[in-house]
């Protein structure tokens, strides 16, 4: 079968470009831990702020020493609007929102989610010392650009762990902001 010269070069083209795609992807996902979101778990977005799991938002600890954030977000604010981490230390974030989807982003970290209203989003990842923005990466409205939140992260010794941390990430009250 005789296949055209430009044909030729549109077909390597197509296969170079593929092979860039996939090697960036496999890139991302193994050097630097860019995963997609996993754990699906469904929540009523009219509850939310009733749930055991996002009554309070903020920083807490599990029973096993584990670090974890609740957030949920609303138009056109972050609950909550500021936290403080201990650094080098993995901490998961549970993220939902009550009213249109939303981009959770960790500027300048790998963390970094779609926050869709009826899911909780999940990740882990863990942080230098230093000040972070956490912006809304996803068009949610006219004050899109005025979702913002402050993450500061503390060296371990600094840190403090929460007066009123709950033994599970479900269950109960867990800390309000920290």
């Amino acid at each position: 079968m005789k296949v055209d010269l430009y044909e030729r070069i549109w077909m390597w083209g197509v296969g170079v470009m593929l092979a860039l795609f996939f090697g960036t992807l496999a890139n991302a996902s193994f050097r630097y831990g860019f995963h997609p979101p996993s754990h699906v778990e469904t929540i009523d977005p009219k509850a939310v702020l009733k749930s055991p799991q996002f009554r309070r938002q903020g920083v807490y600890v599990d029973g096993g020493g584990a670090v974890h954030v609740s957030a949920v977000g609303l138009m056109f604010a972050w609950l909550p609007a500021a936290l403080t981490l201990p650094a080098e230390t993995p901490v998961t974030f549970h993220l939902t929102s009550v009213d249109v989807i939303h981009g959770f982003q960790i500027v300048r970290t790998n963390g970094q989610s779609m926050v869709v209203p009826g899911y909780v989003s999940q990740f882990t990842t863990s942080f230098k010392a230093g000040d972070y923005l956490i912006a809304c990466n996803e068009y949610c409205g006219v004050g899109h650009h005025m979702m913002a939140a402050k993450l500061t992260v503390v060296p371990k010794a600094q840190w403090r762990t929460p007066a009123d941390t709950v033994a599970t990430p479900t269950g109960g009250a867990h800390a309000a902001h920290h």
